[in-house]
């Protein structure tokens, strides 16, 4: 498999995000294994993209490669090893996820980067360090409502693939499907210690090959990993009232960690189209409507729609001028604290007639030229 992630999405060392992320879509889709079932080679490459893409679209990782290459990742803090793809919308146009949201930070990185040097990482070893024995890849999908799926709340149903927990050996890997025990040498670790002068030399254990646990006979259907790849549908509950931008997650329901460890969480970006009746601004709703000049000067009443497709009467104060607003309370959207609503707010617009008869003309001239009986007159 080939290490290299600019090789392998075919980019140049300074490409920009826009242009890994072009080259990751078209390589995913030519690859997915729903296009290309029982290829091996196909399955590979699917895998190998999805690494490559890992790395390369977080700035961390990206910037530990280009400086440190493979050695930024030894020890397992690499790219996912696949990938799967949601049914909603997202910056690539065809459901593809993120994944390690949450997954290892920068010191996690020079940590590892410093063991492929031979150094240990001067603080002590982390008991969590064993690479067979990390939690799951958060996964991320994306979609976009509408302004009154927002008002409402919706189901959203996400199909993709995943790393899923082994059901015959329970995540653990093994044929019998208990836990493995700790390895003896490094106690579970996964890496040795050795002092030498300052320095505190850390290296795999040679006695599990940095498992941190050791494995006498491996579950058939995982070969030892505890985790399987397998389709997944998710219904994501969208509550009534978000906002554009908000993200949702689903603790636990990211790809399998390995070997029992926890799983990831699966997270969902919320994008709300924008409404071609009404603005937004935070809970409340903003409608343009062009109401008569008589109405405005006389004063009457407006039907009005709401988001909720409801017909409102309005009633329109004698006088009101153009660009004011009225306003009427709790038909906007739904607030932070349950039960309440934001306002709607009437955008005064005036629609001035182009095809007047000749009865009209004369009136609108006598009008203009009554005399005005106070200031303010129109």
């Amino acid at each position: 498999m080939n290490s290299n992630p600019y090789e392998v999405l075919g980019v140049a060392r300074d490409a920009s995000d826009a242009d890994i992320k072009k080259a990751y879509h078209k390589l995913v889709m030519k690859y997915h294994p729903d296009r290309n079932a029982g290829d091996k080679v196909a399955e590979e490459k699917f895998k190998e993209v999805n690494n490559a893409f890992d790395i390369l679209k977080d700035p961390q990782k990206r910037a530990a490669y280009d400086r440190f290459g493979d050695a930024a990742f030894a020890g397992g803090n690499g790219a996912s090893a696949g990938a799967g793809f949601g049914a909603g919308a997202n910056p690539f146009g065809a459901g593809g996820f993120n994944f390690n949201m949450g997954g290892a930070g920068m010191d996690d990185i020079l940590r590892e980067a410093m063991r492929g040097f031979g150094f240990g990482d001067f603080g002590g070893g982390d008991p969590r360090a064993s690479a067979a024995n990390r939690r799951g890849r958060d996964l991320l999908d994306e979609v976009v409502i509408d302004l009154k799926d927002a008002f409402f709340g919706k189901t959203h149903t996400v199909k993709f693939s995943s790393n899923v927990e082994c059901e015959k050996c329970h995540g653990n890997g093994t044929a019998d499907g208990k836990p493995a025990p700790a390895c003896t040498r490094c106690g579970g670790a996964g890496y040795v210690r050795t002092q030498q002068g300052f320095f505190a030399m850390e290296a795999p254990c040679p006695e599990c090959g940095g498992t941190g646990h050791k494995i006498d006979k491996k579950c058939s259907d995982c070969d030892g990993t505890g985790t399987v790849h397998k389709s997944r549908t998710l219904e994501v509950k969208i509550p009534a009232g978000i906002d554009d931008g908000a993200r949702l997650r689903l603790a636990g329901q990211g790809e399998a960690g390995s070997n029992g460890a926890p799983a990831g969480d699966f997270y969902l970006d919320v994008r709300v189209r924008p409404d071609s009746r009404f603005e937004r601004v935070g809970a409340d709703l903003i409608a343009q409507m062009d109401i008569p000049f008589t109405t405005l000067a006389l004063g009457g009443e407006i039907d009005v729609e709401t988001i909720d497709d409801k017909t409102l009467s309005v009633k329109v104060p004698a006088g009101t001028q153009v660009g004011e607003r009225l306003r009427v309370r709790g038909h906007g959207m739904p607030g932070r604290r349950a039960g309440t609503f934001g306002d709607l707010y009437i955008q005064i617009g005036i629609k001035i007639p182009t095809k007047l008869t000749d009865k009209q003309k004369k009136l609108l001239a006598e009008f203009a030229e009554t005399k005005p009986g106070k200031k303010g007159w129109f």
